[in-house]
């Protein structure tokens, strides 16, 4: 099952529109009050996000449903560029995004950073890897998996074992999306860029 499509801007257009459709879903779909509102929860934390975003951005939202697994996407096209990230970093006296505190602030830093064109340096923290065309929606039209550059929660956190970072793991204990999803990916694709909040119920 798919949700309606929501169309919103990181001015805030459309955020109760998106949140209205997760409570549907979760009628739709039959899940217990708990869950429920654990679904709406992830949906604020992405919609939070995204209205944290320096530039207005606009972006299609929606909700997919496979077998129990709940997967929130929301997915733009780039619109960030080097330039202006660099501009925006110069008025920082360490040269970094120091509101990137925090794992949904720091998804939110990555996900800006994902938005830049093609021709940037993909950051450090992404790896290659497949997404499936339904991972996309109508917005991909190709009968095989798609290459693309991919960030994941899972894979963050395991790169944190065997570290000394206490912070880290801190953020991620006290974190909301990383204590209730099952897995955070941020995907880039061409001149596309998607999130995705997975969820099984």
């Amino acid at each position: 099952m798919k949700s309606d499509v929501i169309h919103i801007v990181s001015t805030g257009t459309g955020t109760k529109a998106a949140l209205d459709q997760a409570e549907r879903t979760a009628l739709f779909e039959g899940l217990g009050r708990k869950e429920a509102i654990r679904l709406r929860l992830l949906t604020e934390e992405m919609l939070g996000m995204f209205e944290a975003l320096t530039n207005e951005i606009e972006a299609d939202f929606w909700i997919e449903v496979r077998e129990g697994q709940f997967t929130i996407h929301l997915l733009t096209d780039t619109v960030m560029t080097s330039e202006k990230r660099e501009q925006l970093l110069a008025a920082s006296t360490t040269g970094e995004n120091n509101s990137a505190k925090g794992v949904m602030s720091k998804i939110r830093d990555i996900f800006e950073r994902a938005l830049e064109p093609v021709n940037a340096v993909t950051p450090k923290y992404f790896s290659g890897g497949w997404f499936s065309p339904s991972t996309y929606g109508a917005a991909v039209d190709t009968a095989g998996p798609i290459e693309a550059e991919i960030w994941s929660l899972n894979q963050y956190r395991a790169s944190l074992q065997g570290e000394n970072s206490a912070e880290a793991w801190d953020e991620l204990e006290k974190s909301i999306v990383a204590s209730l999803a099952d897995e955070v990916r941020i995907g880039i694709l061409g001149g596309r860029v998607e999130m995705e909040i997975v969820k099984t119920f």
